[in-house]
């Protein structure tokens, strides 16, 4: 009997190990080995030998062997490609704030490989999260507002002959606005004007033939990735100490987001709060259309982790938010992913009535909540029991635990390779939703 027991502890020793590797960032290896760098500054990619300004609008390569100067708005339009080779560096400008922007039907070839990334980053001796603007991709993809949309908005001194290739929008899921892959975006974000910065990324109508994998954006000044309406499929992206949120998708954005990296730094963070994830419908309800479908966002094999060293002070100190936020008439389907170190976990819009209609469009299953200071929360609304008792359910599989990052994560102090995948069987953590 005794013989029978032990075997029966080894399963489930081994089925418990099974499901914590299968939680958070996943791979057989670490997949974030050679293409990323959590340390850029130290990096130094030489003086520009060419300069790209105005619009290119005739199919262009960029070769690896010049670094390029982005200076200005730089618009591909015209049903152009723009092809870049791997290893090609593209340096932002400081003074005109230096911005790529991939207008509607034209397409960026951006195809790295591991070992040869492309790389978009600032021309500063001293440099500094938004340093310049940062790569738009603009599509005709459906959005939820009346109408298309239009980022001229957006841009400071812009021409009004330019305004045309800022229009994004349509009704075409299915475009292609190109590939990016293995691409590092460091120190974008430029600000605009108050309240308003570039983003590292921004995803405006894109389809769901674009190809976008193994993407990095590091010490972005504003949003790392913001995705507004499309058909977005992200796989393997990494943001690393934005100033602003790391994932925000908007206007009735039906994507995905798979194998993917947040990690918040508590002395980056602005001081509205920035979040890992937010998911939200729209900004305005006058601007959208309610016939169409609100933002729907399925996120799985996520890490989303605050890389605090003294959590309790920093909570005290203000510099800690939540690390997901729902907005209402929004939809989100996490599952298998990390939530690390954050205050709470996830708050959802106090616009949300808390019923079983609106619960089943904002799914929680087989994750690992560790520790937050709570876990899931309606905004302003201290009492969270009626959530904690659906989201504690056993049928949703979730995990919740008060482990130190350290004792989490594999490695977070190796500052040339870290790796962020679940520590296997040094992880102790018990099936409860008490804080």
């Amino acid at each position: 009997m005794k013989k029978i027991t032990q075997i029966m502890m080894l399963f489930l020793l081994i089925g418990s190990a099974s499901a914590q590797q299968e939680k958070g960032i996943i791979g057989t290896e670490n997949w974030l080995n050679n293409w990323t760098d959590f340390d850029p500054k130290r990096t130094d990619y030489g003086e520009p030998s060419q300069i790209l300004t105005g619009n290119i609008s005739k199919d262009t390569k960029l070769y690896k062997r010049d670094t390029y100067l982005l200076l200005g708005n730089v618009f591909v339009t015209d049903s152009t490609t723009l092809t870049i080779e791997p290893g090609t560096v593209i340096i932002g400008d400081f003074e005109t704030k230096g911005s790529l922007t991939i207008a509607k039907g034209a397409t960026i070839m951006a195809e790295g490989l591991e070992t040869d990334p492309i790389v978009f980053t600032s021309n500063r001796s001293v440099k500094k999260a938004g340093d310049w603007g940062g790569l738009v991709l603009l599509g005709d993809a459906p959005t939820n507002k009346f109408g298309n949309g239009s980022i001229a908005s957006q841009y400071l001194n812009l021409d009004s002959s330019s305004y045309r290739y800022t229009n994004y929008g349509g009704t075409n899921i299915n475009s292609s606005s190109g590939v990016l892959k293995y691409v590092r975006i460091e120190y974008a974000g430029r600000k605009l004007r108050k309240g308003f910065n570039f983003d590292g990324i921004l995803l405006a109508g894109v389809g769901n033939e674009t190809v976008l994998e193994n993407i990095m954006v590091s010490y972005c000044a504003g949003d790392s990735f913001e995705i507004l309406g499309g058909r977005v499929n992200l796989l393997k992206a990494v943001s690393y100490s934005s100033n602003s949120n790391d994932f925000k998708f908007n206007l009735g954005s039906q994507s995905n987001l798979d194998n993917s990296l947040a990690v918040r730094s508590p002395y980056a963070t602005n001081s509205s709060g920035a979040r890992c994830l937010q998911v939200t419908s729209y900004d305005k309800k006058e601007e959208v259309d309610f016939t169409k479908e609100g933002t729907k966002v399925v996120a799985k094999n996520l890490t989303l982790l605050n890389n605090s060293t003294d959590l309790s002070t920093h909570i005290k100190m203000g510099l800690i938010k939540e690390a997901v936020f729902i907005g209402e008439n929004a939809s989100l389907d996490i599952n298998k992913s990390v939530i690390s170190g954050f205050n709470p976990a996830v708050i959802l819009d106090d616009k949300i009535t808390i019923n079983q209609e609106n619960l089943e469009k904002i799914k929680f299953v087989d994750m690992y909540f560790n520790n937050c200071n709570g876990n899931i929360f309606k905004e302003y609304n201290s009492n969270n029991e009626d959530l904690e008792n659906w989201y504690g359910n056993r049928s949703f599989y979730n995990v919740y635990a008060k482990s130190q990052n350290s004792e989490t994560f594999i490695d977070l102090k190796n500052k040339k390779r870290p790796d962020f995948r679940l520590r296997i069987n040094k992880i102790i953590a018990a099936n409860s939703n008490k804080n």
